[in-house]
């Protein structure tokens, strides 16, 4: 029997089961889906009963496996999402999506009394008041469905939640209350006054650190049962476990988000800027952090490039740097794409494409995408002395992209990684006791290193 680490990665879309050997290479995996369903107000949302059911189905199945003896299991989840349970530990409401609109009355009552905005925002790390502030949730089931809000005994974060329904015991962690709930003041490193002075805290459980694991026995057998994490804070941890100088990581995606785990300045100045946003390190400390629409952009531009050029859909996947190509577009450099999804004061009142074939029109979009992402860095960066940058995620492959960035810093080391258990992994590590040496993420993340093309 393989001794092994079981984790939970539950998206918004996919639903994953991994089992993890000793070494952390993957030796099973499952993966679901379900269909949403609709809350009260027949906004979409998680299947929750669904999901649980899942839960307990797959792990008695891989309990009774000969081949796997496991020895730990722990969850990773997306955030802003709250469980509520009353006092007999049954669920209340449905899991609300955070993307459900709430009535404008409730966020300008909790702005008169807590406001201004600005301010707020700041100490709280988050870039606007919506449900995708898991706090709020609490704030308007008070208000808009007190005889709801009456009978919760716990509010449990979705990852704690998961190891809840293994455990029983209510526990709230760092990551989960530090990604933008608007919960936590990052200039007191406690819950914010405004929950003191509504008294969520009484149904916020103890806070533990993310690292904190529960010994059970779980059907005869002696198992370790983690508290559940934050998926974005997990998919940082095996850099910081593995690297040992400072660092700052663009994770690519639909959201590029740029990380740096090590600043003493968490808070960024500019309080008009909707991009810069915190997380938390799973010991509590602040991660800064700025967010770009950058993959969604990239799909919307991309496409009208295809379309312009009548050339296939995954044409643009095959095409690489090219210094010449790039040299022309400088030497008399000017902005041509309006953006869709993004803003920028550069950009154009309308799209113009002086090109005549698809590579130059998109070296030209990587470009000015490379532009946004440069600047999106160096304001996590600040004037820390920071000389490493990792790049992981669906542009960690993209020639133009990587080129463009190792270009624009130079003084710095740039490597790309290639990792889709990225929260998986480090879910499975956070509970673990194992140290990460510094070629943990060439075994297991296919490290690439890259050097600055030469200029001519």
């Amino acid at each position: 029997m393989i001794d092994v680490t079981a984790v939970f990665d539950i998206g918004k879309t996919n639903k994953k089961f991994f089992l993890f050997d000793k070494d952390y290479k993957e030796v099973y995996k499952e993966y679901t889906h379900f269909d949403e369903i609709e809350d009260e107000d027949g906004f979409p949302t998680e299947n929750l009963e669904a999901l649980q059911t899942w839960l307990k189905s797959v792990f008695k199945n891989i309990l009774k496996a000969s081949e796997f003896n496991v020895k730990a299991i722990n969850f990773s989840t997306y955030g802003a999402s709250f469980v509520h349970l009353d006092q007999n530990g049954e669920v209340l409401t449905p899991l609300y999506n955070y993307t459900k609109p709430i009535d404008k009355n409730i966020i300008n009552s909790f702005l008169e009394k807590y406001g201004p905005k600005e301010a707020f925002l700041k100490t709280t790390g988050c870039f606007d008041l919506s449900l995708l502030n898991s706090g709020l949730q609490l704030y308007w089931l008070k208000y808009s469905k007190p005889e709801v809000f009456k009978k919760i005994k716990y509010s449990l974060h979705l990852p704690q939640y998961l190891s809840y329904v293994f455990t029983g015991i209510p526990l709230s962690e760092y990551t989960s209350i530090g990604c933008h709930t608007a919960l936590w003041d990052y200039t007191k490193k406690d819950y914010h006054e405004w929950v003191y002075k509504e008294e969520l805290n009484n149904i916020l459980p103890t806070i533990v650190s993310t690292e904190t694991s529960v010994n059970m026995n779980y059907n005869g057998k002696r198992i370790k049962i983690g508290v559940g994490i934050h998926d974005s804070s997990a998919a940082l941890l095996p850099y910081i476990r593995s690297v040992k100088k400072k660092f700052v990581l663009v994770s690519t995606g639909t959201w590029s988000i740029t990380l740096n785990p090590f600043t003493d300045h968490p808070i960024i100045e500019d309080t008009h800027d909707k991009d810069s946003i915190n997380y938390m390190r799973i010991n509590g400390k602040p991660v800064k952090a700025t967010r770009l629409f950058l993959g969604n952009e990239y799909k919307i531009q991309v496409g009208k490039l295809d379309k312009h050029f009548g050339v296939s859909e995954d044409y643009h996947r095959h095409v690489k740097f090219n210094y010449e190509t790039y040299a022309e577009i400088m030497k008399d450099f000017q902005h041509m794409f309006k953006w869709e999804s993004l803003t920028d004061t550069c950009m154009p009142s309308e799209t113009k494409i002086s090109y005549t074939k698809f590579e130059d029109a998109y070296h030209q979009l990587m470009t000015e995408l490379v532009l946004l992402q440069i600047k999106s860095i160096k304001e996590v960066i600040g004037d820390e002395d920071i000389k490493r940058l990792y790049i992981d995620g669906g542009f960690s492959d993209n020639d133009l992209f990587v080129k463009l960035l190792s270009h624009h810093f130079r003084n710095m080391k740039l490597r790309s990684t290639d990792s889709s258990l990225g929260s998986a992994l480090g879910a499975a590590i956070c509970i673990s006791d194992s140290k990460l040496n510094s070629k943990f993420l060439k075994k297991n993340y296919s490290l690439k290193k890259h050097v600055p093309f030469i200029i001519k």
